[in-house]
């Protein structure tokens, strides 16, 4: 039988889904339109923004959602 805290960790983790920003927001957020047509708002992640990595509008990305707020997100990668 598994461990409560292992349920806990599934429950927690991040979904991962790929995107195309659609909109760049002032302060490094981005409106990122997902293949299923929902829209969320995603910040860049502290590897990318240390990296310098730049994102314009139609970049295909990767991006982190909490299972809690679907309606932000994360930038992890750009494709």
């Amino acid at each position: 039988m598994p461990e409560p805290e292992d349920d806990l960790k599934q429950k927690e983790e991040a979904i991962e889904l790929d995107g195309v920003i659609s909109a760049v927001l002032a302060g490094t957020m981005f409106r990122v339109k997902l293949k299923n047509g929902h829209e969320v708002l995603a910040h860049i992640s502290g590897k990318m923004r240390k990296r310098f990595i730049r994102l314009v509008i139609g970049d295909n990305v990767k991006i982190e959602m909490s299972p809690y707020d679907m309606d932000k997100a994360r930038i992890v990668y750009r494709l």
